[in-house]
């Protein structure tokens, strides 16, 4: 297993290795340097001084690199409350009081990881899996909880991994035999988005990005009346306007929680955006979309077509791919072309 090691004192490098390695490659990030070898797998470790905000904004950009690790284990030495609040803050999912409580916590992620593994064989596991996140994340809002971040981390951290080992097709498949719903549409949107990222060369960090934002971006459906978001036909004029709410309620219910970049939380509100201004829920036009939003928005509308309804079977991927490109002036045109290859499986 990979251990980003990521320290303000390049004398703990020696000590660290020897505790880990050879049972675990090190990959040494001093504070002020650059990092070689960015993967999304992996442990981040960081040991650094976070009493010092200059120390703590550097390691900010760093955690911007390596978002796409889901495991983040933070030493914080005599545990003191201060610190391990703002070790959280950052995006901490373990906390340790010395470097050598690492092997433990290091072997203990490895187990967890070769058993997410093994049960991978079994799509229905799988799938199960996800949806399992999914549902506790709405679980949460609905109910007035704070959202647990990590959910959607490692939700989006197996479908980075799942679609590309075995690619969009299978997880299309997979997804639409054993979920319906909101929870279907969910993966599906992310499973599309991450094949969109890692198609046109997007970094892990930026491919992690993007499958936030698909993993998050309906998230204010939770705040929706089950019988609106269940309805098996045409939403008639007040239920549409509700409906469309649920992009403004995505974002306010996460622009307070911690950990969530600015690229999510635009990915959230804006999915729903025209690049000629016809979208919701601020009218935003051509250059005011970022592109993170225009794939995103490209990859939602592809998986609202494809995916199962009680009252209607799937599109065929030819077919939605048409309705893609008939879009034209809502969606960016190269986008549609460059997805062509992702929409038709070629």
């Amino acid at each position: 297993m990979l251990v980003y090691f990521v320290t303000d004192e390049p004398t703990k490098l020696p000590a660290i290795r020897a505790m880990l390695e050879p049972q675990h490659a090190v990959v040494p990030w001093v504070l002020g340097g650059d990092g070689t070898g960015i993967r999304s797998h992996g442990v981040l470790m960081v040991d650094i001084d976070l009493r010092q905000m200059p120390r703590v904004d550097q390691l900010k950009f760093i955690l911007h690199e390596l978002a796409g690790i889901p495991e983040k284990l933070f030493v914080v030495h005599n545990l003191s409350r201060s610190m391990v609040a703002q070790a959280h803050a950052l995006g901490a999912t373990s906390v340790i009081s010395r470097p050598k409580e690492a092997i433990l916590k290091v072997a203990q992620i490895e187990a967890a990881e070769a058993a997410a593994e093994d049960n991978a064989a079994d799509p229905a596991v799988e799938m199960d899996q996800g949806a399992a996140a999914f549902a506790s994340m709405f679980s949460d809002v609905r109910r007035g909880r704070p959202l647990k971040l990590v959910d959607a981390k490692r939700a989006t951290s197996k479908i980075i991994t799942r679609v590309g080992k075995d690619g969009l097709s299978s997880w299309l498949d997979e997804v639409r035999r054993y979920h319906e719903g909101t929870f279907q549409h969910c993966l599906l949107v992310t499973g599309v988005a991450v094949a969109f990222g890692l198609d046109v060369g997007f970094s892990d960090g930026d491919v992690s990005r993007l499958g936030m934002a698909a993993t998050l971006h309906d998230i204010g459906k939770a705040r929706i009346p089950l019988s609106i978001l269940d309805k098996p036909g045409r939403l008639d004029a007040e239920e549409e306007e509700i409906i469309r709410r649920h992009p403004v309620i995505g974002y306010d219910l996460l622009k307070g929680v911690s950990g969530i970049s600015p690229e999510i939380l635009d990915g959230v509100r804006h999915h729903h955006e025209y690049l000629d201004g016809s979208g919701y829920p601020d009218g935003l036009a051509a250059s005011q979309i970022s592109d993170l939003v225009r794939l995103l928005t490209i990859s939602d509308i592809f998986a609202a077509l494809v995916e199962s309804r009680p009252y209607r079977p799937p599109m065929s991927r030819q077919d939605a791919y048409q309705i893609l490109c008939g879009m034209e002036g809502k969606l960016e045109g190269a986008l549609v072309r460059a997805f062509r290859k992702v929409a038709l499986g070629a």
